[in-house]
């Protein structure tokens, strides 16, 4: 009966003081990519284009906390970062012609912009919208609504490791799901920018 009021104690005193472990998971990216980056294989296009992260993206900081693990951690995904390492992937540049970062002056651009990250119900929920752009003039704008696969084995079962890779996997789950579905409207919409 003192274990349980000792480890209460503790942790009403984390929860009431602020004290939080933060776990920003776009710094174990990289590692994740090497693992399972080959797992997914995506549609090929002939699209040469470059790419732009837009600044609401790329300063995107979304934080939670999850009962699974305790409230003590706060998991923060940073979907810019997540997103850039994730096109910059061999399996993401494998499917295009040509996919480098830069600002399309020479004419071609694909613009991902983040409308809406959550992770909740286990998973990453993730509204993205895209648009390509040929010399300046928007040919194709689309917002892609995906979900990654649900984690709540790796989220109960794993303590804050199978935590950050729950997190990792959905997210990465989500991004690859609307990849998958821009290159098949690319091809259908016969896109191939050169």
């Amino acid at each position: 009966m003192r274990k349980i009021l000792s480890i209460t104690t503790l942790a009403l005193i984390s929860l009431t003081t602020g004290c939080s472990i933060n776990h920003p998971v776009a710094k174990d990216y990289d590692q994740h990519l090497m693992k399972y980056g080959s797992e997914t294989t995506l549609p090929k296009s002939e699209m040469e284009t470059e790419y732009l992260i837009g600044n609401k993206t790329e300063n995107h900081n979304y934080q939670f906390r999850a009962a699974t693990v305790g409230y003590a951690h706060v998991w923060i995904v940073e979907f810019g970062k997540i997103l850039d390492k994730t096109v910059n992937s061999n399996y993401v540049q494998s499917a295009f012609g040509k996919l480098d970062k830069g600002t399309g002056d020479d004419g071609n651009l694909v613009e991902f912009e983040l409308e809406n990250f959550e992770f909740k119900n286990y998973r990453a929920y993730t509204a993205l919208n895209i648009k390509v752009l040929d010399s300046g003039n928007e040919i194709f704008n689309k917002t892609y609504r995906s979900e990654g696969g649900s984690q709540g084995g790796q989220m109960w079962g794993a303590g804050p490791f199978g935590m950050k890779n729950a997190t990792l996997k959905s997210t990465k789950q989500s991004i690859d799901k609307i990849l998958e579905q821009f290159i098949s409207d690319i091809n259908s919409n016969k896109l191939a920018l050169k």
